[in-house]
């Protein structure tokens, strides 16, 4: 029965391999600020599948049974599942084909990322048990406690500037104190030019925005009531899916793309404010990009860019496009043209 059980984990584990190829772009026309290393771009082939199949059975065979099934939870639910970690010894190696993988990240390229090569492009989620903590002997190895970095492209040529009207800050972001722990944004969800649902104030050191999410807590997108009838902007709603993840880090903040789409983002302080315009970065699923730098922001000038000139707190303001872009690269000019998108301001006292 214990053999049975295991070997059925084992198999199940298997076919819940992630595919080989990427699931492609949601959203054609151009990759302005588009992260490196997309999906499917390239397609290293160290092992065949057979070579692959086994190693995968020789390694999950020796996990201990409760971590089978950890590691299952994780995968099967794509990570919309709380999953604890799966501590595993750090520096033992497989070997596939004429490469030699450290046991963490082969699991990641199983079950993640086929294209991945090295740890450095990885990033440990908050949410992980051994964030910020060092082991040497073992390992978190839980694919869905791990992002991958978002690298950033130079900027394309600068494009016409927003209009004047494009946004007004809604009267009641002066928010008051109410002697609980200060927040430090404010989310707002929009469906093109039109605010849904109040502001979400942020006191938690992160949250999930989704639209749907197994045992999600935090800012449910699919609970808002919405009078737009556009079947774009339906369409895009659904598909936001597991959404995002906003964590605020020793080293800034963090936006983590969980959904099966890409995320478009623009900051101020992820490009050189002096210019024009500021860049619109795209962020596939599975990704992570930090989107604000606190530091950062508070020496900055004025950005140039007519969209944050008309923010109440001037260059404190991240704007996240669900599955569509805006921007030179593509047909939407501004993002208040774009299905359902969020604007998350922070509180620079």
């Amino acid at each position: 029965m214990f053999r049975t059980k295991r070997s059925g984990l084992v198999r199940r584990l298997w076919r819940s391999r992630a595919p080989a190829e990427g699931d492609g772009d949601a959203d054609t026309g151009g990759a302005a600020g588009c992260c490196l290393g997309k999906p499917g771009a390239s397609k290293p082939n160290p092992g065949t599948e057979a070579e692959l199949k086994a190693l995968t059975y020789s390694i999950l065979k020796k996990i201990k049974e409760k971590q089978l099934e950890v590691l299952l939870q994780a995968v099967e639910s794509r990570g919309g599942a709380r999953s604890p970690c799966l501590l595993l010894p750090g520096k033992a190696d497989a070997r596939l084909g004429q490469q030699s993988f450290p046991l963490p990240l082969l699991l990641y390229k199983v079950f993640r990322w086929p294209d991945l090569r090295h740890s450095s492009e990885l990033k440990r989620l908050s949410c992980c048990e051994s964030y910020g903590k060092i082991n040497p002997e073992l390992v978190c190895c839980n694919p869905h406690h791990m992002s991958r970095l978002c690298e950033l492209e130079s900027p394309p040529p600068p494009y016409s500037r927003y209009p004047t009207d494009f946004l007004k800050p809604p009267d009641s972001l002066a928010l008051q104190e109410r002697g609980e722990q200060p927040h430090w944004c404010v989310v707002a969800y929009w469906e093109e030019k039109t605010r849904v649902g109040r502001l979400y104030s942020v006191q938690e050191p992160s949250l999930d925005i989704f639209y749907d999410l197994p045992q999600g807590t935090g800012f449910c997108l699919g609970q808002l009531a919405s009078d737009n009838k556009s079947q774009l902007v339906q369409m895009v709603r659904a598909k936001i899916g597991y959404g995002i993840q906003l964590s605020r880090e020793p080293d800034g903040v963090w936006v983590y793309n969980r959904s099966c789409y890409p995320i478009f983002i623009k900051s101020a302080t992820l490009d050189n404010p002096d210019s024009r315009t500021l860049l619109v970065h795209k962020v596939f699923p599975g990704f992570s990009i930090k989107a604000f730098d606190f530091e950062k922001a508070g020496s900055l000038q004025r950005p140039n860019d007519h969209e944050f000139s008309q923010q109440p707190r001037t260059g404190f303001t991240v704007q996240i496009s669900f599955v569509k872009g805006w921007g030179q690269c593509y047909t939407r000019q501004f993002i208040s043209s774009c299905p359902c998108w969020l604007e998350v301001i922070f509180n620079n006292r």
